[in-house]
């Protein structure tokens, strides 16, 4: 490692017409960093990088690298094992034979100084359990992106060496995420992903970050700044990121590479050439809800609700406790509030009921709709507790059989759930009569929620895909999408068949139970 580092030391700063004399004086070792990000990258001492952004950066041979030179365990992933030949060929290249390569599942890498690089691969949700309390010192993601949230977090737990001089580190390399699947990796990185993250960091800056027992990251001041929850102290972890280009890589920069990936469609071109993560995701065909429609509700958003407007419906994402928060949508006519969210872990499961019931009363106002989604069985208790003290609740069960049709009135709905989301889709539309009513608070994982559900047309109409469906495909729930579509589902708004209610040019007025009664 000493003369690995000598030699990096020696490359940094030298021109490119070097690269030959240097290629031929570090040819005795099997492997070496590319000067600029790539070295950046080894050298780095983040315990979690994101590293790579566009394609020909040396992600996958980062990761070889640092298993081949500075780790004596690593565990390198792929989605799909089908994906894994390219880079078991490429560490074959690095050792110079196959001597030690055991390619049964999971492949295994014997190296011919006696380091272990387990390939592995999680095609579904649950397979990475096959790897729980195996010990690496090395977590390398090729192509995190692929990957759910879920099994990504899961592996990370298992990140460690008995021996206290070596050092524990998780690469995660990557292209920017084109599919829903992937999105998870922006707020995991805001301050360098997100535009719209208040305190931005450049490439290559240490952050410090504190995931809580619900699994929520906080951003905290530095490696002192020690968070603690329910008797218990949780130790911040860095992050970082440190993006790579083509040009980075003397071995692909000469070649016809770039030609190749110029002629990509877009969104893909702007993934995969120009390492765009904001910018690159491809909405599905067959999704229900735009992409940019949501962006725009967002960028329509204010701090404050328009003045005057007073708070109309309230959507409640139960919770079962344990890890499952309970989210609450507040709406004032087309304006959402911030999320509401009551971590699964602060509520008592003993009375669940009276507990979730009280913190949607201390936050209602204006007499606004209850909407509660019963449909998982945890929100029974609470609905029961409010009609004990006579408060009015709605239930929502999005499998009971739904009435309305479009707003072209060309289709119907195979059940509420379908009628719910497709409607708040119509109100999203910014091609409708006056523009879209819908502000939304910038949330990623909000954002996430809403563009995440797919449909089909049948014979009974649309039918979006199941709650269950998408859990499975994203690993996680849609809790924030699902409240605020039930808020909008029900309760006081001025909008009645996609036009506003107004009488000889006086300001429109949010209808209510309250106003109707008044014109009785």
């Amino acid at each position: 490692m000493d003369h690995l580092h000598e030699a990096i030391e020696k490359l940094r700063g030298l021109p490119e017409k070097s690269y030959p004399e240097i290629f031929e004086a570090t040819k005795a070792f099997k492997w070496i960093p590319s000067p600029g990000p790539q070295t950046e990258a080894y050298f780095c001492q983040a315990d979690e990088l994101l590293y790579g952004g566009s394609a020909g950066s040396g992600k996958s041979s980062l990761l070889l690298g640092l298993a081949f030179t500075a780790h004596r365990r690593s565990l390198i992933m792929r989605r799909q094992y089908t994906d894994m030949s390219a880079l078991i060929d490429d560490a074959i290249d690095i050792q110079g034979s196959s001597d030690g390569l055991n390619r049964s599942s999971p492949p295994r890498m014997r190296t011919s100084d006696d380091r272990v690089i387990d390939f592995g691969a999680a095609a579904q949700l649950g397979d990475e359990a096959k790897f729980q309390g195996q010990q690496h010192s090395l977590l390398g993601f090729d192509e995190v992106v692929q990957f759910l949230e879920a099994q990504v977090r899961f592996l990370m737990g298992w990140v460690r060496s008995t021996d206290e001089n070596e050092r524990c580190r998780i690469i995660m390399a990557s292209n920017p995420p084109v599919t829903a699947v992937g999105q998870w990796i922006i707020p995991m990185y805001a301050p360098w992903l997100d535009l719209t993250f208040p305190n931005p960091a450049r490439g290559g800056d240490l952050r410090w970050v504190v995931t809580d027992p619900d699994g929520n990251d906080m951003w905290v001041e530095g490696a002192d700044d020690i968070k603690e929850w329910n008797g218990k102290k949780y130790e911040p972890v860095s992050r970082t990121f440190i993006p790579g280009s083509l040009t980075d890589n003397p071995y692909l920069a000469r070649t016809d590479y770039n030609r190749r990936l110029d002629s990509l469609p877009e969104p893909l071109r702007s993934a995969v050439r120009d390492g765009n993560f904001m910018a690159a995701r491809k909405d599905a065909v067959n999704q229900v809800t735009p992409t940019a429609w949501v962006v725009e509700a967002q960028n329509r958003w204010t701090p404050k609700p328009p003045e005057g407007i007073p708070m109309c419906a309230m959507g409640i994402d139960a919770s079962g406790g344990g890890d499952d928060p309970m989210i609450i949508a507040m709406r004032h006519d087309g304006w959402y509030a911030p999320m509401h969210e009551t971590p699964g872990h602060e509520i008592p499961l003993d009375s669940m009921g009276r507990f979730c019931a009280g913190i949607i009363v201390a936050n209602r106002l204006h007499d606004a709709a209850i909407i509660i989604d019963m449909g998982g069985g945890y929100g029974g208790s609470m609905f029961e507790h409010l009609r004990e003290n006579r408060i009015e609740a709605l239930p929502y069960k999005g499998a009971e059989k739904a009435r309305g049709r479009t707003a072209d009135r060309q289709l119907g709905f195979t059940n509420k759930r379908s009628q719910a989301i497709w409607q708040f889709r119509e109100a999203l539309d910014p091609n409708q009569d006056g523009g879209s009513p819908i502000a939304l608070p910038n949330d990623p994982a909000l954002l996430a929620d809403l563009t995440a559900p797919t449909f089909e047309v049948g014979p009974r109409g649309i039918k979006v895909e199941t709650k269950e469906d998408v859990v499975k495909r994203l690993g996680r729930s849609t809790d924030r999408g699902d409240a605020v579509v039930m808020a909008w589902y029900s309760g006081g708004r001025r909008l009645i068949a996609g036009r506003l209610i107004s009488s000889r040019g006086r300001k429109p007025e949010v209808i209510t139970k309250k106003s109707r009664r008044n014109r009785r």
